[in-house]
């Protein structure tokens, strides 16, 4: 659904928007489009050509890869720090991986020609995208690493304090089945593993939704990705200012008519 741009949802709460230089951002401003991003929205499949990026302002979308039997597993996430569709500007145009919608909320489109054509004049907005396709590249690495080596509950604590470092609220909406698509786990160890934590009192979960009650819980008993994707993340944009003088905060990663489906 497309907003007037006039909408309470700012361009600035996106941190690549809110980083541009004036003159890049003022070139972009009048083609931004605020559009809203229901939960389960697929915003490209594999092998489709890709016709917009999207920045998050309060959405969170996921990339996830699809097997053949339908299994699934995330590779990464995207919020208010980042961009979706790099492969517009790296120069692929398509993807082998999928983009749904994590968590609703709003995000700016930009047409991936206008995208391309300010990132070929080699401003700011170049340099940023670069530095911001290397820090998903670590989160990409890191999870492929820590579902392979961690624990089913070692990865839901990676997994809800990236989505939690994302959000406004401590409350996820979120249901097992989802949770467990993404970490490409069976529901039942979705259900183990929260469970667990439920009983520490670090979380509580029912219907359909989680609320952190102990984040400093989560953080003791997660594998060291979070803090790997973390600290990569701070590194490659902890300079980054934002345009009205104020930093960016670089450790924290929280603060559409093209043909769409959603997926059950």
């Amino acid at each position: 659904m497309s907003i007037p741009l006039s909408h309470n949802q700012s361009p600035n709460k996106n941190h690549l928007l809110a980083a541009l230089p004036t003159l890049e951002f003022e070139r972009l401003l009048s083609t931004l489009e605020l559009v809203q991003l229901p939960l389960g929205e697929m915003l490209y499949e594999p092998g489709q050509q890709m016709r917009h990026a999207y920045f998050p302002t309060t959405a969170i979308v996921s990339l996830h890869y699809v097997t053949e039997s339908g299994a699934s597993a995330e590779t990464a996430g995207v919020g208010n720090e980042g961009v979706v569709g790099v492969a517009l500007f790296m120069g692929g145009d398509t993807t082998s991986s999928s983009a749904v919608v994590q968590t609703a909320g709003y995000a700016y489109r930009l047409e991936g020609r206008l995208l391309k054509q300010e990132f070929g004049r080699g401003g700011f907005l170049q340099q940023l995208l670069l530095r911001y396709t290397q820090a998903l590249m670590t989160q990409m690495s890191q999870a492929a690493a820590c579902n392979r080596h961690h624990s089913v509950e070692q990865r839901l604590c990676r997994w809800l304090l990236l989505t939690l470092d994302r959000c406004v609220s401590n409350e996820l909406v979120m249901t097992q089945e989802l949770v467990a698509s993404m970490l490409g786990v069976r529901r039942e160890g979705i259900t183990e593993a929260a469970g667990n934590l439920q009983r520490a009192g670090f979380i509580n979960y029912r219907r359909g939704r989680i609320s952190i009650i102990k984040r400093a819980g989560l953080e003791a008993s997660t594998c060291e990705c979070y803090a790997v994707v973390k600290k990569e993340m701070a590194r490659l944009l902890s300079d980054v200012q934002h345009r009205q003088g104020a930093a960016i905060p670089p450790l924290v990663l929280h603060e559409k008519g093209s043909s769409v489906r959603s997926i059950k």
